[in-house]
């Protein structure tokens, strides 16, 4: 239905999407570096394309470097969002027991050749791309936002399909109460470290035995300084989580107020998936 859409497979006779969507991911597993190198492979294979489903007829570079030009990368993008929700639905790997989806967001650089990507520029002979990514907790199966080097991690917060009730975990280069708030009344939860320099005031604060679950304190604050309070005028929960493992304190926000301290302390730690995702 996706080729279909947008008339992927129009006038064509047999170099379909399909075969077009295995030749490339056939490349990219036998580690190609140019366009050239998969149609050598696959025709040194051609005893083979049969059962790989790649067809009978000669892959030409001039068919694949087409093809590659003129169909709709959105064909592709869409049924890659497909599989990655099927395989989301197949793996449930849950941490610990919450109701609802936990996704964490952080983002890498990818150098590019500028000399190949101008539009990837960055710096002064340096081109660049940030793949932010937004990782499910719980299957721990990414999918991708990619911008331009220089957009700033904040602004890609904005292109996120935020799903209800969901909880999205943000590390501090992601501190804009705005778009916090932004969150907040559209009605998702979000996770983020606090800023080392944080003016409130404490509205009410849990009671808890002397360092239960690690926890030091839960409190319900509201913020007092003139642009903070103004940027995000409810009130906010601060949580201040000791990580044994680590040996370090940890200061979470969150706008959920009903979960247990220690489920917010562990929601962030899966954070830390993201992190070992992009290599540590």
């Amino acid at each position: 239905m996706i080729v279909k859409r947008h008339n992927g497979d129009k006038w064509v006779k047999t170099f379909i999407c399909w075969k077009q969507l295995l030749v490339m991911i056939y490349g990219q597993l036998s580690a190609c570096d140019s366009l050239r190198e998969v149609a050598y492979i696959v025709d040194s294979i051609k005893y083979k394309r049969y059962h790989l489903e790649f067809g009978k007829e000669d892959i030409k570079l001039s068919n694949l470097s087409y093809a590659n030009v003129n169909r709709d990368y959105k064909i592709f993008e869409e049924f890659a969002y497909y599989m990655i929700n099927l395989a989301q639905s197949k793996r449930i790997n849950r941490p610990f027991e919450l109701h609802g989806k936990f996704y964490a967001f952080d983002s890498t650089t990818i150098d590019l050749c500028l000399s190949l990507f101008k539009w990837a520029y960055f710096r002064k002979n340096k081109g660049s791309i940030k793949v932010h990514t937004l990782f499910d907790a719980v299957t721990q199966i990414p999918t991708y936002i990619l911008t331009k080097a220089k957009v700033h991690d904040v602004n890609a917060m904005g292109e996120i399909l935020y799903e209800p009730y969901a909880f999205y975990i943000f590390d501090k280069g992601y501190y804009d109460l705005a778009r916090l708030y932004t969150i907040n009344t559209i009605g998702f939860f979000f996770v983020i470290r606090q800023k080392s320099y944080f003016r409130y005031e404490i509205v009410d604060a849990e009671e808890l035995l002397d360092g239960e679950d690690n926890v030091l304190l839960d409190q319900t604050i509201s913020l007092t300084g003139y642009q903070t309070r103004k940027k995000y005028p409810l009130m906010l929960r601060r949580i201040v989580y000791y990580a044994p493992d680590l040996k370090r304190t940890f200061t979470f926000l969150t706008n959920n107020l009903s979960i247990k301290a220690k489920d917010i302390a562990m929601l962030c730690k899966q954070r830390w998936q993201v992190e070992l995702f992009f290599g540590g």
